[in-house]
C-alpha cells in the first residue's frame, strides 16, 4: 500500500496551508480529504504537490506491504 508521509504538513510548512490551496484552487478539496484519510491520489495531483514543494515524490510516498498479504 502507498504512505503518505505528512503531505498536508510539508505544504503547509511551504506557505500552502489547506486555506489557501483551497482560495486559489490548487489541488481540490475532496482531493485534501483524500490525503488526510490516506486514500490513493491522482499521479496529476502528486504533480502538483511536488511542483510546489519543489520536491520528488519518493519525498512524499513510500510503499509498504500490506500486513494482511
Amino acid at each position: 500500500m502507498i504512505v503518505y508521509h505528512d503531505i498536508l504538513g510539508k505544504l503547509s510548512a511551504a506557505g500552502y496551508p489547506s486555506t489557501r490551496i483551497q482560495r486559489e484552487k490548487l489541488i481540490p478539496n475532496s482531493t485534501l480529504n483524500r490525503i488526510r484519510h490516506g486514500t490513493p491520489i491522482s499521479t496529476a495531483t502528486l504533480d502538483t504537490i511536488c511542483r510546489l514543494l519543489s520536491c520528488q515524490p519518493a519525498d512524499l510516498i513510500t510503499y509498504e506491504k500490506d500486513p494482511e498479504d
